[in-house]
């Protein structure tokens, strides 16, 4: 989580930014935040097992 916000911090409004994660709780984590940020979640994908894919747009502050 701490790794997406750097990047997305670090990142201009409306470029993407693919996250790769291993950790289970991501799948809860990463919306949640996403929910109280300017940011927009894409997409969400758990389909390779032990693998979660998220696409974010990064927002304006």
């Amino acid at each position: 989580m701490l790794r997406t916000k750097q990047a997305l911090a670090a990142m201009k409004s409306g470029e993407i930014l693919e996250v790769l994660a291993t950790d289970a709780g991501s799948w809860r984590d990463i919306p949640a935040y996403l929910s109280r940020a300017p940011h927009q979640l894409l997409e969400q994908d758990d389909s390779e097992a032990g693998l979660f894919r998220f696409l974010i747009q990064r927002g304006e502050d």
